[in-house]
């Protein structure tokens, strides 16, 4: 059973950073997608960025050139480095895995798996 566990999410001013921690466990297949997604209230879940197996990654728009996502292969962990915060960037995070080599993608419905949530809080 695939699961993934997040960590790291805070309160944080802006201008400040936090680093998101995803470790996914039970994976059985080759060829996946992890991603980070917010939800803020009242807002649907929005894709901020992925990293695949192969390497390849994928930033939205929003936190281009803030953020930036890492994966280590020895501690099957997925991190999101989150500089720059601003109080927009306030939501629940979320990890989630897409698994196979089908489209790369941000969008919420091609990823399978998520963990719980963590909220990040970015005051002004």
């Amino acid at each position: 059973e695939v699961q993934l566990v997040e960590s790291g999410g805070g309160l944080v001013q802006a201008g400040g950073s936090l680093r998101l921690s995803c470790e996914p466990s039970g994976i059985t297949f080759s060829g996946y997608s992890v991603g980070w997604f917010r939800q803020a209230p009242g807002k649907e879940r929005e894709g901020i960025s992925s990293i695949h197996s192969d390497g390849d990654t994928l930033y939205a728009d929003s936190v281009k050139g803030r953020f930036t996502i890492s994966g280590d292969n020895a501690k099957n962990a997925v991190y999101l480095q989150m500089n720059g915060l601003k109080p927009e960037d306030t939501a629940v995070y979320y990890c989630a895995l897409n698994p196979g080599a089908g489209v790369f993608s941000l969008a919420p419905p091609r990823y399978q798996y998520w963990g719980q949530g963590t909220q990040v809080t970015v005051s002004s």
